[in-house]
């Protein structure tokens, strides 16, 4: 395989894609020398079955507003691989989402799926649609219209959506009580249930905690076995960046920074349990703005900006893609940062991670490092096909051996002739030989 001929390839194929090419090129570039160690994937077109999604479904949205006005968004689901499981992956309500975005996310979960072991193959989808501003009932009657078609092309053992980029526990008990009436069927077709119909616990904190998980396992390798001492910039304030900051701070951690799409807070005195209860509430409850928590607390609040600029030792973006870009990353390394574990997915462009790279510091890709939300959501689906709820501390005993296992799996694949262990390398790589040798195994399909 010749990574430059496959891309220019894909990129005929599938032109004004920019995301789905960064994260295929990011991945054919680490798995390169691996892939060539094996003749038979180049006989049998393995990498370009493996880049191009099974299905891709696109379909229009019709629902009324509380106005009585009739709206129309997109929405899409794509399927890009089964080899080693149903597909499972979220939904994402945004006004971002189009098909470059949901592809490289469909891209990404089916080696993250792969990496937490569990049988789980990779799917994304979601809508234009923007629940921000919308009343419970409009956002009710557009996941009603939605599932009107989407319900066609899911099911426990074909693909399992969840939760993403807004949809959260509202949304997915929305379209998963319309499924059910329209499948006529109880199943654990959605995860990120609700604990009252089938979810598991500690789902909605699986995420955040399995990424401090990942980032625990990195500092052990340095000897390092708690956060205390340790300065954390986060990005985001949603499930994710919340849950991580608050595992961040039980294990001593010192969290200075939280953002939301309009700007950013720095909190030099660090975010405590009081200060993030109330950034729960403020997020979850009054749908309010990270700014809020500036104004109540007095400290500083920074526009139109992301928080790497200022000063910490660990850096946790966990917003959305593309958060860190070169610029970014000097800074970061110059201030002192000595680990980045990406809570969000792709939230560093090529020229931040080469940087990170390059300086041979803890850096964790969030196909590794936030796996733990998809890796609870299967741990939901198991429950759903026993019929059975585990405890919350039989779950996150589970959620810390599987992320164990993942940063095991990266440290066999990553580590370089020098000892430094290449985190993206590892992961990419060992997501893609297990669903090779699956793909292999069962045929040209």
């Amino acid at each position: 395989m010749k990574t430059e001929l496959v891309l220019d390839a894909l990129k005929r194929r599938f032109p004004n894609e920019p995301e789905y090419h960064q994260a295929v090129e990011e991945v054919l570039m680490t798995i390169e020398d691996e892939y060539n160690k094996h003749p038979e994937f180049d006989k049998a077109n393995l990498i370009e079955r493996l880049c191009i999604p099974d299905r891709m479904f696109s379909f229009r949205v019709t629902w009324t507003d509380d106005k009585g006005n009739v709206q129309t968004n997109m929405a899409y689901r794509f399927q890009h691989n089964c080899a080693i499981g149903p597909y499972k992956g979220g939904m994402r309500f945004h006004a971002s989402v189009c098909p470059s975005i949901l592809k490289f996310l469909a891209f990404e979960q089916t080696f993250k799926n792969a990496l937490t072991t569990l049988p789980m193959g990779g799917a994304k989808g979601g809508s234009d649609f923007n629940p921000k501003g919308k009343s419970n009932a409009e956002i009710m009657r557009f996941c009603q219209a939605l599932m009107l078609e989407l319900w066609k092309y899911i099911g426990p053992e074909t693909d399992v959506p969840a939760g993403d980029i807004g949809v959260g526990g509202r949304e997915v008990a929305y379209m998963f009580g319309m499924y059910k009436k329209l499948a006529r069927e109880h199943t654990g077709t959605f995860t990120g249930k609700g604990l009252e119909f089938g979810g598991s616990l500690i789902r909605p904190e699986a995420t955040g905690y399995g990424n401090i998980y990942f980032l625990m396992n990195m500092l052990s390798t340095k000897g390092i076995k708690n956060l205390k001492g340790q300065v954390i910039a986060i990005s985001g304030s949603g499930n994710v960046a919340t849950y991580t900051a608050e595992k961040a701070l039980q294990l001593g951690g010192k969290v200075i920074t939280m953002s939301d799409s309009n700007g950013y807070i720095y909190d030099p005195d660090g975010i405590t349990r009081e200060k993030l209860d109330y950034i729960f509430e403020l997020k979850n409850v009054y749908r309010g703005r990270i700014k809020e928590y500036a104004e109540k607390y007095g400290c500083k609040y920074v526009e139109g900006a992301r928080p790497w600029g200022e000063k910490c030792t660990i850096a946790l973006p966990s917003a959305t893609q593309n958060e860190i870009n070169g610029d970014d990353a000097k800074m970061l390394l110059a201030n002192g940062c000595i680990a980045v574990s990406e809570g969000a997915n792709m939230p560093s462009t090529p020229e931040a991670v080469k940087a990170f790279l390059d300086a041979k510091i803890l850096y964790a890709p969030g196909k590794a490092a936030n796996a733990g939300g998809v890796s609870v959501s299967g741990l939901e689906m198991t429950q759903n096909s026993m019929k059975i709820a585990w405890s919350k501390e039989e779950v996150d005993e589970k959620l810390k051996s599987i992320m164990a296992n993942i940063h095991e799996q990266c440290v066999r694949y990553g580590t370089q002739k020098d000892g430094y262990v290449n985190y993206v390398k590892g992961a990419n790589t060992a997501g893609f030989m297990k669903v090779a040798k699956a793909m292999m195994a069962q045929g040209i399909l």
